[in-house]
């Protein structure tokens, strides 16, 4: 019983203490006067009266009630039930005014009213929490008070005080306060539920129930929760609420419902808190930063952004929010029925609090079913303790990752839930009834939503009954005040009187004698055994982890360990990789213990070495890959297992497990020893009183039949029988059970001293494993798990030295030890009750324990080292190349397999990988050789290497690998060769030493200068290449560059010459024109003096000997062979040729990057050249580099526009001109230099001026005319795909259009209205304004594709006509940089502004492609897929935008106009375009001798900066590494692959090159431009110094000698076609992946160096020979090839290949001098040549290599169809579709190949094919469409275009009824004759066909007819 009301308290408003503005309350009366014992009085309630403060009001306010609570020490919660009304009084502001007449103070004119309202407060202090019946008394008092009833208000107040209740058991009590009223109180039957009325409810409907889960989790993971409201009653309520959905937790932490304004420092709190606010304080809420604020009024939850709040598990959130959404909104369920039942409301307020109260009940069941198996007891008498394992728990759960679920269990709400609940005798309620009986049914019932509706609708029905036990009883009788009209009248209004306190306590003290009299009441208390429910270990079958080992896998295992002990060596050894990765589960590793505990014999099992370290290692691997939280159940069951298993070492010696498994920071771990103590404890006391009860067998009998014996008690049920039994014992027997409980739990800590000292000191007891204890990979904690019998030789000795503990004794091991188990038993011994004597004799034990231990340690090291060393695998030498030196000998590491999944096994064959072996690193580079760690592949070598140049990426890793269990420290290489070491140290190389392998490595691959690559060190000592610093090496280069600088001096003539150090521009600067103006070393600072320019005059003798070898340079060469001017001895030349090759540069004067020699207009002298060069960027102005010698159209190259020449090179004539006359003069030279390439043209007719485009054509191109006019449309698609325009062409960089078969534009529609040309941004300026055109014109296009455009003006214009012709220049320049100028239409050029890929952008998608090819590590993701990188890596577009760009020059040169590229800086995408286009259009470009002088001439020459972009020297580490020049090549071999009969050389040339460019073998790709060559001494070197034949310096000549030997480098397919122009797809869809990045041949690394791969090769032949003189088994020839392991072409050689081999084998054989085997292939050739003639058959090329299944093959003609067309617009259309389609380049077989299974002949099965226009269905338009007549299968077929394989539609010819000429119908296509229409007239359907033209459409009508008659 209790009472109902402790304290009644009069508040009213303090008069005397007014501060300012504040007021203060203060207590007037409170009864009882004296405190009660049992609950004193608590502080402060004036302050919670108001929470708002006290004020006084000038108009009366309503009466208002609500419940504050207030917690005190002990954590009780009082109910304070304050009722607050208003009572009048003088205003003390007026009377003050009186008294002193003028104050200060007031301000005037604020008229005060006469009379104010105080607060006065009636508050009940209750412990009891009944806010109906409290608002009821209160309101009943205020009534007597008010309505000035008969009744005394001390009587009510009295009965009020002495008025006893029922806590709990559902009785209903009615009481009264003797005012004739009359109140019901019903007790809720179990006191532990809760009680809630419907504030739950309202809570979800303030918040919602995403916001209320939030506010829940929070409340359980200890977050700051703060309610915000306007109304006082609902911030208690919503406290309430949110305490009652946590039940069976219980909320431990500040709870203030409502906080007062005075105490909002509160807040600041760093404790957890719910707290209750009223909004009135909300700006002071706004700076709590870790505070989750819920605004109930205002219906949100705000979650500050440093708050992250755990949730729920997935499943279980999901459930709760849909039960939740069931119980408040029934009718979302049944929202989308067609006929919905008439009623779902949701339930009333009150059940439907109590669903929502079962749902959480239903999810808390979920959370912490089972929790009762992880319970430890240790002790049972005199009071049970208690331990939760919550490792155990999340681990059988499988929740170990879960964050919820860790925070809860840590919280302290869920330690008061444990030592609540945990105890085995006590009452039950609800939720232990949940969890023991009805788990089962939550599980079965999850998954369907109305089943657990239904479960907590009884759950709820439950709850509800718990709170109201009775039918409710109107027997409610309570007065309520008058509203009398006058009754807010003030004058009315008595002050509530003072009351008598004598009366008061006389009622108080008459009921407290009343009480003592009375017999006391006996509430039986109602205890019982707790039930457990189902056990845990079911449960984790469902969260599938156990799903994850197959039975295979435990089959492996079992297998494994039978293997062992049986002894069979062998079969182990080869199961255990399989083992170690089974291991990896938990099924498996549990499986592992399991087994290993059936070979334990007494607590022991002896095994020999081997047997030993196989066991080891498979503790060691289980225990490692164990999660934190699993790791615990599992060293548990390994932990008897350890001490059992031991190998003999000596006489008397022996060595157990432990000391090979410590390496685990699981036994460091205090929580771990804990656990396991608990649970062994558990197990002894268990076993103890089942001993003690074995004799009376009274517990069986009494636990019934069911038990079936004593066996099946667990520890909780014998607790709690033995807590049932323990007061019916004697004094003599509990203190007996105590003290064996005592001594149980002592020899267990003893038992434990010991375990942990085994685990805990090391074998090597110098090496302190706790006083280090980050660190299972630092130095110092050797792995003891590697101790079996391999630490005995390679590692002990080198180790002693590093652990930092040399000097320190044994001891310093010992100490921490002992400190280590001290702890461990100080605080087990308490919790668990051991006695104080007890603990002083353990600690006194302890030392001496360890002491023990480590003298036994000690002989166990001392015999394990005299093990036999494990024999490691001898380190393998690697082939070094001529002048290769070896930088640092072999380390022994192993190399570990990266992402590339083909050497580690996973894609079947054999795992090479991990490998163990050495890595090496030489002058030139870094070699890893070894042998597989699988011994099944051992006897195989594995090599990969990389050119140290070609190192990009180097990074610092840590291994475990996975036979050893401790961390090695590692290196991650990344090779721009396509190649990643990834290595990790062996333990007998010092860390030290791989940080001098990392510096050299540093010092390799950057050196100082590019004198120190390999290149120029090949064959110098080593201690030569560290002096080249300070000894001048070379003279000559000193003396050339003086020479140089004089002649320069001398040539410029009077000017001075600065000289300044050059360095490269860095990246920032590269962008900003200014600082590349005074880049070069010597910059001229006046005009040029043009008299001192003739040659004779300059060149002295000295010098004469470099032009000379400058005019024989290949630059040179070519321009002869291309007749673009000749060299004769007087420099003099014929003044009708059109160009001329200009010295003007001779002395890298004009242009530090150019060549010397230039090829310029005839007609420009060399002063104008040196004054336009400079409005170019570097100074590279446009020079000549190839002429077509067909149409003699021209290809420029140059830099970009400095930023201030664009705009004067493109101004308009009637722009006033901005700057001096002198900008003028030189954007005048530079058109003056334009006309002059543009006059040079044969097609630019100087008597005319300008043709028309007929006269263009038919000047020089009458032969190909028919063909050009098909071409000319496809150049406008060209140019406007390759210009991407904004409004015309949807994106054709972007990266989704490019792939696609996109009509890229519609030609016959130009859309030129002003509007639609205006980008939106107005980018280019408005055209229609300013009535000229902008740089980046439709028009262009237009022009191309000949069609007229109206003038942006919109009226016709004269110079219409000549719009019609191409120009006869284009320039294609960058888009950023021509912007503002302006288009001429008598101008004779025209700007193509393209955008340029960055080098930048170059650089990340090389980073990304190499991550793609070579990834790291394996991928998890499965998004992350090597197409969905390389997509991401937008290599292939860029290579797509280059071949674009320099398919359209082709075009473009092919039509006759000539083509300027300036781009960039001219030196990286403007030589790659170049190039390109060179080699597509000049078939010489394609042998081997063009394309060395193709890259001699336009990427060496012309100053590709190789030294710069590949990063070889210290200077440029910096700018990091840009492939450009792979980029060509990568383009080149996209061509290759389309064009395989048009090259000489074959892909393996190409490869060659792209690794030798990169690798520093060669000088060829050294140094930056064609002037830093001659200034080392390194241009013309080549031809003279031929002393050392070993040494190729330049890799064309290595190349030239090689392919005399072998045809390595020669394409068989050779067979070209004369003056053939190659136009390759460029689309991504065409675009192949280069086998160059993916591949790898292991057994002998890159192929590129020929001369390792063949010694390689004999080596290994010599190797297998002494096998030979066993004869009897016969040798197979047989030879397994491996995919990542061989090189496939040498084991398995293509046929020509094989033959030419077979042929010198037979040579050599008869002993005849070798034939070099060009001249076989060449004979062979020439007699299949005249074979051919005779036998009047196709020529040799078609006959022997077209049959080698060359689908492929694509000639010219392959890209257009060649159609000679009548309506212009068909061929618009066809053109357009062949052209941008993406036609795959593998050639679509076409559709004829699909159906020649059905006849042998091809023209039966398409008896008649080609393009027809049709119609299509109603109101769509007429489409053009492939055509074929198919006799066979008796239809009309057709297709989008010939290429498609897939047919659109099938007209079957048998429900043809009639073939009719047709009439054109709406939106035909125009300029076609009437009688080119024809309709077919089908059963279905009218069909509308048109053909090209009228004989056409005859020939189709005549076609369809004779089938129709066949059949």
């Amino acid at each position: 019983m209790a009472r109902l009301a402790d304290y009644f308290v009069v508040v009213g408003y303090d008069l005397d203490k007014r501060g300012g503005s504040e007021g203060q309350g203060h207590i007037l009366q409170r009864f009882p006067e004296k405190d009660w014992e049992d609950n004193p009085f608590p502080q402060g309630i004036e302050l919670f009266c108001q929470p708002n403060g006290w004020q006084l009001v000038p108009e009366r306010e309503r009466p208002s009630f609500f419940v504050s609570v207030l917690t005190d020490i002990n954590s009780e919660r009082h109910y304070c039930a304050c009722f607050t009304f208003w009572e009048g009084l003088d205003n003390p502001q007026l009377q003050k005014a009186e008294a002193s007449e003028v104050d200060e103070d007031e301000v005037p004119g604020l008229v005060q009213p006469a009379q104010v309202f105080a607060p006065k407060s009636l508050v009940l202090v209750s412990r009891l929490d009944h806010t109906e019946v409290f608002r009821n008394c209160l309101g009943l008092i205020y009534t007597v008070h008010v309505d000035s009833l008969s009744v005394p208000l001390e009587t009510v107040i009295g009965n009020l005080l002495t008025c006893v209740i029922p806590v709990a058991g559902g009785s209903q009590r009615t009481i009264t306060l003797g005012a004739g009223d009359r109140q019901v109180i019903q007790t809720p039957i179990n006191d532990s539920l809760p009680v809630s009325g419907s504030s739950v409810a309202h809570l979800f409907r303030q918040l919602g129930i995403v916001n209320v889960l939030y506010l829940f989790c929070a409340a359980l993971t200890e977050h700051k929760i703060l309610f915000l409201s306007s109304s006082y009653q609902r911030l208690t309520d919503a406290c309430r609420a949110l305490l009652a959905i946590m039940f069976p937790l219980k909320y431990s932490f500040t709870y203030v419902p409502i906080l007062p304004g005075k105490l909002l420092e509160v807040l600041s709190t760093p404790t957890p808190f719910i707290i209750g606010v009223n909004s009135f304080f909300r700006s002071e809420t706004q700076e709590l930063l870790d505070v989750i604020i819920a605004d109930l009024d205002g219906g949100t939850v705000t979650i500050p952004e440093c708050v992250h709040i755990s949730l729920l598990p997935d499943p279980l959130l999901q459930q709760t929010q849909t039960a939740l959404s069931m119980v408040l909104d029934p009718e979302l369920e049944i929202a989308d029925h067609a006929f919905p039942p008439s009623s779902t409301q949701p339930s009333t307020l009150k059940i439907q609090d109590k669903e929502i109260r079962a749902v959480f009940l239903w999810l808390f069941g979920q959370l912490f079913h089972g929790y009762r198996w992880c319970l430890h007891i240790i002790r049972i008498h005199p009071e049970p303790v208690i331990r939760f394992h919550k490792a155990a728990f999340l681990g059988q759960r499988a929740l170990t990752e879960d964050d919820f679920l860790m925070k809860v269990l840590d919280g302290m709400a869920f330690a008061g839930f444990i030592s609540e609940r945990g105890p085995p005798y006590r009452p039950t309620d609800l939720f232990d009834d949940l969890i023991a009986n009805q788990v089962e049914r939550i599980r079965q019932e999850e998954c369907s939503p109305h089943k657990v509706m239904n479960h907590i609708k009884e759950l709820a029905e439950q709850l509800f009954k718990n709170e109201n036990p009775y039918p409710v009883v109107a027997m409610h009788k309570v007065q309520r005040p008058a509203e009398s009209p006058g009754h807010n009248d003030p004058k009315n209004l008595a002050i509530f009187p003072p009351l008598d306190d004598v009366t008061v306590q006389l009622f108080i003290d008459h009921a407290a004698a009343k009480l003592k009299t009375a017999p006391p009441m006996v509430k039986a208390e109602l205890n019982g055994m707790v039930p457990s429910g189902p056990p845990l270990g079911d449960i984790v079958d469902r969260h599938g982890h156990v799903l994850a080992n197959s039975a295979r896998r435990l089959e492996v295992v079992r297998n494994c360990i039978t293997y062992i002990f049986d002894n069979k060596m062998l079969e182990a050894k080869k199961l255990m990789p399989a083992v170690l990765r089974a291991l990896k589960g938990r099924a498996a590793r549990v499986c592992l213990t399991q087994e290993l505990n059936q070979h334990v014999l007494q607590n022991r099992a002896v095994l020999d070495d081997q047997q030993f370290d196989y066991i080891v290692r498979m503790m060691n691997c289980t225990l490692q890959d164990c999660s934190h939280m699993d790791e615990h159940g599992i060293a548990a069951i390994l932990l008897p297992l350890v001490t059992a298993f031991c190998r003999k070492l000596g006489a008397g010696i022996t060595q157990f497990a432990y000391s090979c498994v410590q390496e685990h920071m699981v036994w460091t771990n205090m929580q771990f020893w804990e656990a396991m103590f608990y649970s062994d404890v558990q197990n002894h006391i268990r076993a103890l009183y089942l001993e003690a009860d074995g004799g009376e067998q009274s517990i069986a009998q009494e636990s019934g039949p069911a038990a079936g014996g004593q066996e099946l008690l667990g520890a909780l049920e014998l607790a709690s029988e033995q807590s049932r039994l323990w007061p019916t014992l004697s004094k003599e027997q509990q203190s007996e059970r105590v003290q064996k409980e005592e001594s149980t739990v002592f020899s267990q800590a003893i038992h434990y001293a010991n375990r942990m000292s085994y685990l805990l000191l090391p074998l090597d007891t110098s090496k302190n494993r706790l006083l280090n204890r980050s660190g299972i990979g630092d130095v110092e904690s050797v792995s003891n798990s590697y101790v079996t019998n391999s630490i005995a030789g390679s590692m002990a000795e080198s180790y002693d030295t590093e652990s930092g503990f040399e000097d320190a004794e044994s001891s310093d091991v010992a100490n921490s030890v002992v400190r280590f188990i001290n702890r461990f038993v100080d605080k087990v011994c308490n919790e668990s009750g051991v006695t104080n004597e007890h603990l002083k004799a353990l600690h006194t034990m302890i030392p001496d324990i360890v002491q023990m231990h480590i003298e036994t340690l000690d002989a166990v090291h001392r015999e394990s080292k005299r093990l036999p060393p494990i024999q490691k695998p001898k380190l393998l030498r690697p082939i070094l190349l001529a002048g290769e030196e070896l930088v640092m000998d072999g380390m022994r590491v192993h190399l570990i397999s990266d992402g590339r999944e083909e050497a580690t096994g996973a894609l079947g064959g054999p795992a090479l990988l991990p490998a163990e072996g050495a890595i090496f690193l030489t002058t030139y580079r870094l070699i890893f050789k070894g042998t597989p760690n699988d011994p099944l592949v051992g006897e195989q070598v594995v090599t990969r290497s990389f050119p140290i140049a070609s190192l990009t990426k180097e990074k610092r890793i840590s291994v475990s690998l996975s036979m050893d269990q401790f961390i090695q420290e590692g290196l991650q290489l990344r090779s721009c060769t396509f190649q990643l070491l990834k290595i990790a140290f062996d333990e007998e190389v010092a860390s030290d030493l791989a940080e001098v392998f990392r510096k050299h490595m540093h010092k390799l691959r950057y050196p100082q200068h590019v004198q120190g690559t390999f290149a120029f060190t090949m064959g110098q000592s080593g201690k030569t290449l560290v002096e080249h610093k300070t000894k001048d090496k070379n003279q000559s280069i000193k003396t050339l560059s003086k020479n140089l600088v004089k002649s320069a001096k001398r040539t410029i003539g009077r000017q001075y010459v600065t000289r300044k150090k050059y360095s490269p521009p860095t990246w920032e600067n590269r962008s900003s024109l200014q600082s590349e103006l005074d880049e070069d070393e010597i910059s001229v600072s006046e005009e040029l003096d043009q008299g001192s320019l003739t040659l004779s005059s300059t060149i002295r003798s000295s010098d004469r000997q470099t032009m000379s070898n400058v005019v024989e340079r290949a630059c040179c060469r070519d321009y002869q062979r291309l007749g673009l001017g000749t060299l004769s001895n007087s420099l003099t030349r014929s003044k009708n040729e059109p160009f001329r090759i200009s010295t003007v540069n001779r002395m890298y004067t004009v242009c530090r990057s150019y060549p010397g020699l230039l090829i310029v207009p005839q007609s420009i002298p060399d002063s104008t050249i040196q004054r336009i060069s400079r409005c170019y960027r570097q100074n590279r102005f446009p020079v000549v580099c190839w002429r077509n010698s067909r149409t003699k159209a021209v290809l420029l190259r140059s830099a970009g526009l400095h930023a201030k020449g664009v705009v004067g090179f493109f101004k308009s004539p009637n722009a006033p001109s901005a700057g001096p006359s002198q900008a003028d003069s030189t954007s005048l030279e530079q058109e003056k230099y334009m006309q002059a390439i543009i006059s040079s043209m044969p097609s630019y007719c100087e008597p005319s001026g300008r043709n028309t485009l007929g006269g263009f054509t038919s000047t020089h191109m009458s032969t190909s005319d028919s063909s050009d006019k098909l071409r000319q449309p496809k150049i406008g698609a060209l140019m406007k795909q390759v210009m991407g325009g904004k409004e015309d062409v949807p994106g054709t960089f972007s990266r989704g259009a490019l792939g696609q078969r996109a009509r890229v534009i519609s030609l016959s529609q130009p859309r030129v209205s002003g509007k639609a040309r205006n980008p939106p941004g107005g980018k280019w300026g408005s055209i229609r304004g300013s009535g000229r055109l902008s740089a980046y014109n439709p028009e262009v296009g237009n022009r191309l594709s000949s069609k007229e455009s109206p003038q942006p003006n919109g009226g016709p214009s004269e110079a219409l006509f000549l719009r019609q012709q191409r120009a006869y220049l284009y320039i294609i320049g960058d888009k950023t940089q021509l912007k503002g100028g302006k288009q001429d239409s008598f101008q004779q050029w025209e700007v193509v502004p393209i955008e340029v890929c960055d080098v930048r952008q170059v650089k990340n998608s090389f980073k990304k492609l190499i991550k793609a090819c070579v990834p790291s590590s394996a991928t998890s993701e499965p998004s992350m897929t090597f197409h969905r990188c390389l997509e991401e890596s937008e290599w292939m577009c860029l290579l797509h935008r280059v071949l674009q760009v320099s398919v359209l020059v082709v075009e473009l040169l092919d039509t006759g106009s000539s083509v300027m590229v300036s781009l960039e800086d001219g030196w990286d995408v403007t030589t790659q375009v170049v190039s390109l286009v060179q080699l597509l259009s000049d078939p010489y470009y394609r042998t081997f001798d063009g394309f060395r002088l193709l890259v001699e001439k336009e990427w060496l020459s012309f100053g590709h900066r190789f030294s710069h972009r590949g990063a070889q020297t210290l200077a440029s580490q910096s700018s990091g590494f840009t492939p450009v020049f792979l980029q060509f090549l990568d383009c080149v071999h996209q061509i290759h692959l389309q064009f395989p009969m048009e090259f000489e050389f074959s892909q393996y040339y190409l490869k060659f090159l792209a690794y030798h460019y990169v690798s520093n073998r060669f000088r060829t790709f050294l140094l930056d431009s064609d002037y830093e060559r001659i200034e080392l001494g390194v241009l013309y070197e080549e031809k003279g110094e031929r002393k050392n034949p070993q040494v190729c310096k330049s890799v064309w000549d290595y190349i030239d000698r090689l392919n005399k030997k072998t045809p390595i480098f020669f394409n068989y397919m050779f067979s070209p076609e004369d003056e053939e122009v190659l136009r390759p797809y460029s689309f991504i869809s065409n675009l192949k992946v280069w086998d160059f990045y993916t591949e790898e041949t292991l057994s002998e690394g890159p192929s590129y160096d020929w001369e390792l791969v063949q010694r390689g090769r004999q080596e290994r032949l010599a190797e297998e020979v002494p096998d030979k003189p066993d004869t009897t088994t016969p040798k197979s020839q047989r030879h397994i090839v491996w995919p990542c392991y061989d090189s496939r072409s040498r084991v398995v050689p293509d046929a020509i290949t094989k033959l030419l081999q077979d042929l010198q084998s037979l040579e050599a054989e008869l002993g005849l001098p070798p034939e070099k085997w060009k001249d076989t292939w060449d004979k062979i050739k020439a007699n299949q040549r005249v074979e051919a003639k005779l036998e009047n058959r196709p020529s040799f090329n078609s006959s022997l290599l077209m049959s080698s299944n060359l689908s492929h093959q694509r000639r010219s003609q392959g890209v257009y169809l060649p159609e000679s067309g009548v309506g212009s617009s068909i061929n618009l259309a066809m053109d357009r579709e062949t052209s941008t389609t993406s036609t795959p380049v593998a050639g679509r077989p076409s559709t004829s190949t699909l159906y020649s299974q059905f006849q042998s002949t091809e023209s039966e099965n398409r008896s008649f094919e080609g393009i027809l226009f049709k119609k299509g269905a109603l109101l769509k338009p007429w489409k053009p469409r492939w055509f074929v007549l198919d006799k066979t299968k008796h239809q009309l077929r057709y297709y989008e275009t010939r290429q498609d394989k897939e047919c659109k539609g099938v007209i079957e010819l048998a429900e043809v009824e009639s073939v009719i000429p047709g009439t054109p119908t709406m939106g035909a296509p125009k300029n076609i004759e009437e009688k080119a229409f024809f309709d077919l007239k089908t059963t279905k359907r009218v069909y509308n066909f048109c053909a090209q033209d009228s004989p056409n459409a005859q020939l189709w009508m005549d076609s369809i007819q004779s089938c129709l008659s066949d059949a």
